[in-house]
């Protein structure tokens, strides 16, 4: 099933300052979860950040900060976005279908979030070269495991043409100018 900015709500999972640093490939993972925020704010798709323990992590650093545009940061203390009950209730306020995902650890955060809103009903979908963790193998299972679990993987060009879903949309040239 394809990707519709109509459905679609975008969560950004703990791209934290003194976490980043950590995290394999971690410049590309800022860079795609920074072009979907500035694809979902141009598309009026509805985003959200998370932040885990913010004392001891840090805050969302200051480039997705920027992307994000005016949607909410929310601190968490649950691995699992779904888990935390003002997390969900914004989720559930929101009232989307189907929620992309990007951000990190992609073996504990970004895993379990997703697992737990796909049980939830809600289809989920993972920008795989928008998420990573510390080490690359936890990644790869990360992504082999919600692929098991019926989540679905795809980049954040894919994700991008699917929301747009014709090169006609009036916001193409600039949507694709993010991505070259």
């Amino acid at each position: 099933m394809l990707l519709t900015a109509d459905q679609t709500l975008l969560i950004t999972i703990d791209i934290q300052d003194r976490l980043l640093p950590a995290i394999h490939d971690g410049v590309r993972v800022q860079r795609n979860a920074g072009i979907l925020l500035q694809a979902a704010n141009i598309l009026q798709i509805p985003a959200l950040l998370t932040e885990q323990y913010p004392k001891g992590l840090g805050r969302t650093v200051p480039e997705i900060r920027a992307a994000a545009g005016e949607s909410p940061t929310l601190e968490k203390m649950h691995f699992s976005a779904w888990g935390d009950d003002t997390v969900r209730a914004h989720i559930e306020k929101v009232s989307r279908p189907a929620a992309v995902i990007t951000g990190v650890e992609a073996h504990v955060c970004v895993l379990q979030t997703a697992l737990d809103m796909a049980a939830a009903g809600i289809r989920v979908t993972v920008v795989a070269d928008a998420i990573s963790s510390r080490h690359p193998d936890s990644a790869m299972v990360a992504r082999d495991r919600m692929a098991a679990a019926g989540i679905t993987l795809v980049t954040t060009e894919m994700c991008i043409f699917e929301w747009l879903g014709t090169a006609s949309h009036p916001a193409f040239k600039t949507l694709s100018g993010l991505i070259r």
